[in-house]
């Protein structure tokens, strides 16, 4: 009787199991690498209910952090209230259509719905007050804010981004003074590598690299 197939055909299920193999490993290769937090998160920018550019406020006309960010240095970072608006628009831009969010909150009690842009995953323990008062400043994690007209996420905020810091602190540390200018530098970068490891030491930085340090 005559073979209906070829002998070449013995070899297709090797050749079936290698390709999806190949195509696994890729596909696998492909996720891991742009299903990162670098690929995911940096660039996000979302339209928040109310048009306020950071540049203006903080850039050209000088507010601190803390007066919108109140508790940054004592408990975590909360969005501003309505009422932190209305100190200054209350007088100024009293009928300006971009801040009809802004009056129709602070007549009705309702919050503002700002749109979160850096959002730790829950499993994760996060205090403000910890790093800045530790000396990082608020540019290390969140970029040169008071440029920006919309605020954008500018680094990763991932278990590695955190690590790196958490390993080389010097690097990152600055005077308590300079924490909350975004224009400032580090103390490695101002005064040198010795001068930034001496404020780690003076000031008794131990950042965990421990699971339990983060994931509580």
């Amino acid at each position: 009787m005559a073979k209906l197939f070829p002998k070449s055909i013995n070899r297709l299920p090797l050749q079936l199991s290698i390709y999806c193999v190949v195509v696994v490993c890729i596909a696998t290769a492909g996720v891991d690498y742009y299903m990162t937090p670098k690929y995911t998160r940096v660039g996000y920018a979302p339209v928040q209910p109310v048009p306020y550019s950071h540049a203006k406020h903080v850039g050209e006309l000088g507010l601190d952090c803390r007066y919108c960010h109140s508790t940054i240095d004592t408990a975590g970072a909360t969005v501003p209230t309505t009422q932190t608006c209305m100190n200054c628009h209350s007088q100024i831009k009293t009928h300006s259509p971009a801040l009809a969010v802004v009056r129709d909150s602070f007549q009705s009690g309702n919050s503002i719905p700002w749109v979160h842009v850096h959002v730790m995953p829950s499993f994760v323990y996060f205090d403000h007050s910890i790093h800045v008062n530790r000396g990082v400043g608020c540019v290390e994690c969140h970029g040169k804010v008071n440029e920006m007209d919309v605020v954008t996420q500018r680094q990763p905020m991932s278990m590695g981004f955190c690590l790196d810091c958490h390993r080389a602190p010097e690097l990152h540390v600055r005077e308590k003074a300079d924490v909350f200018d975004l224009d400032s530098r580090t103390i490695a970068a101002a005064q040198g590598i010795e001068a930034a490891r001496k404020f780690v030491h003076d000031w008794n930085i131990l950042p965990p690299q421990s699971c339990s340090g983060c994931h509580r």
